[in-house]
């Protein structure tokens, strides 16, 4: 009389052919579910772009007003922070190069000010100050010199700034812009262009960018608005504000010599006449 089978245990029959069975029975499932494996693999790429760890990612840069050619990619490192301002002070010698002697008189504008003033006021034959829109009380002493020395200025960049018209050779700004309403935008920008005589340059965030240290919200009221290039070439145009394409391809021409990649959008526009 023929005995019985035992039945094979399969964690038992896995291991001795040295498959893990965890592997087994997702491949087991697979045949079931052939799109289960697809999914899994979209999920855990999603998950890896958002995750910290995935350091570096790629931005395409594909408008004229940019620092780079059309095409030219750039990479930072997504689960780092950064700040359009600290990317003002990387820009300053391509700033140089791109304006010539013009750049002499600089007035910058947006948070940390003081670091952007100090810098510029390093750089030969520059004047410079600053606004910085929000509460400096934790400031440092060199900073509160600066407000002191009335190089720079506390004030609501909502309302008209505290200068007379084209007071400034050229208007940087920075962390600024992204926090106001259309309503106060049509305001501000206007206003800078008022007192620049021969420029306005823009540092904007991307918006692709989910990690970007900015001021805290308390501050601003609201949100940082992140808006596309699209979006502001056209409300340029809509302010009757006109980019400046000579200095744009100086620009490009002098980061690429100097290997610069930006973190935010830069845009280079002309003052008003």
């Amino acid at each position: 009389m023929a005995m019985a089978r035992r039945p094979i245990n399969p964690s038992r029959r896995t291991s001795e052919t040295g498959v893990a069975p965890f592997a087994s029975s997702l491949r087991s499932r697979s045949r079931s579910h052939p799109y289960l494996p697809t999914a899994l693999i979209i999920v855990v790429l999603e998950l890896m772009n958002f995750s910290a760890e995935w350091k570096v990612m790629t931005l395409v840069v594909s408008h004229k007003s940019s620092a780079f050619p059309v095409s030219m990619s750039c990479t930072l490192e997504s689960g780092s922070d950064f700040s359009c301002t600290v990317e003002v002070q990387r820009a300053i010698p391509i700033l140089k190069m791109a304006y010539g002697d013009s750049m002499h008189r600089v007035l910058h504008v947006g948070p940390d000010t003081c670091a952007v003033v100090s810098r510029l006021l390093k750089e030969k034959d520059t004047e410079a100050w600053g606004v910085e829109p929000y509460d400096i009380e934790d400031a440092d002493r060199k900073c509160k010199s600066l407000v002191h020395r009335g190089i720079v200025r506390v004030a609501d960049i909502k309302f008209p700034l505290p200068y007379r018209a084209k007071s400034f050779s050229h208007v940087i700004v920075s962390d600024a812009l992204d926090y106001l309403s259309p309503k106060y935008l049509n305001r501000t920008l206007p206003e800078l262009a008022r007192v620049s005589a021969d420029g306005v340059v823009i540092f904007t965030g991307y918006p692709h960018h989910q990690k970007v240290k900015l001021v805290d919200k308390v501050k601003h009221g609201r949100s940082a608005k992140l808006r596309s290039s699209i979006w502001w070439i056209r409300y340029f145009v809509q302010m009757s504000l006109e980019e400046n394409e000579g200095v744009i391809k100086k620009f490009e021409q002098a980061a690429v010599k100097r290997s610069y990649n930006s973190n935010c959008q830069i845009f280079h526009l002309n003052s008003y006449r």
